[in-house]
Formats: structure tokens, sequence, C-alpha cells
């Protein structure tokens, strides 16, 4: 076993040897730092308890930090604020089946025949049931009479 020691000791002792050793040693705790610290940052912006994982990863170092990875949630908060935002304003204009008038965009029901507002006519009358018309209709599908 001394003799390994002696083989490798004008290796060992040299000064380039030593200060890569030292840089290789500063970089891995730079690098265990800026995990520990992306951890907090990044188990803060979803949602996640951000000291516990940022301890996990300061006392189990890379492992730790591995299951982080495994076990943090899948999105950010404010991803899943704005996902659900944006559901439920397609929903309130898909519930909205209130009609606007295309000449001042006001909300008119959609049996009106003109609008209250600016007084456009939207639909036309059946001359025989009375219903309201598309203006395009050639024929009431309510009594068959031809327009």
């Amino acid at each position: 076993m001394q003799d390994i020691a002696n083989l490798f000791s004008p290796i060992t002792t040299h000064p380039l040897f030593q200060l890569s050793w030292r840089l290789c040693l500063l970089f891995s705790v730079i690098l265990w730092l800026a995990l520990i610290y992306w951890t907090y940052r990044d188990a803060d912006r979803r949602g996640a308890m951000a000291i516990y994982w940022a301890a996990v990863v300061l006392f189990f170092n890379f492992p730790g930090w591995i299951v982080y990875l495994i076990v943090r949630p899948p999105e950010y908060e404010e991803d899943m604020r704005e996902r659900e935002l944006e559901i439920r304003t397609k929903e309130a204009v898909l519930a909205r089946s209130d009609v606007v008038c295309p000449a001042c965009m006001k909300p008119v029901k959609d049996d009106f025949l003109i609008c209250p507002y600016c007084q456009k006519k939207l639909k036309k009358s059946c001359p025989n049931c009375a219903k309201p018309l598309n203006m395009n209709w050639v024929v009431c599908p309510y009594c068959k009479t031809s327009l």
C-alpha cells in the first residue's frame, strides 16, 4: 500500500494538480449552492414547500435534487391560474347566449325584430304566423308560408 502512495506522491503534490483539485472542489460547492437556490425558487413558483425542498437538497445534495425533480408539481402556479382563467373565460363566452346587434353591438334578444337602441331591422316577421324570421329566408319554417 505504501508503494502505491509513493507512486502517486509526485502527481498529488504537484502544484498544478493541487490547483486543479481545488478548482474542482470549488466548482462542486458552487454547483451545490446553485442547486439549492434553483430548487428554492422553482419550488416557490410551483407552490411546493420551498424551504423544505431547499433543505432536502442542502442535506442530501444531488439525490435530494433528483427526488425533488421527480415529485415536484408539474406546472407553475401562475400557469395554473392563467389556464383556469382562460377556461372560465371560454366557458362564459360559450354560456353567453345573448345576440348583439350588428350595427351598434348592444345586446338584443334572439326574437327581436328591430334593435331597440339603433332601430336597425334584425329580422322580418312572418305574414301568416308573425314569428321572427331571418332576413334571407324565403319560407317560414313554422307555418310553411312562402315569403
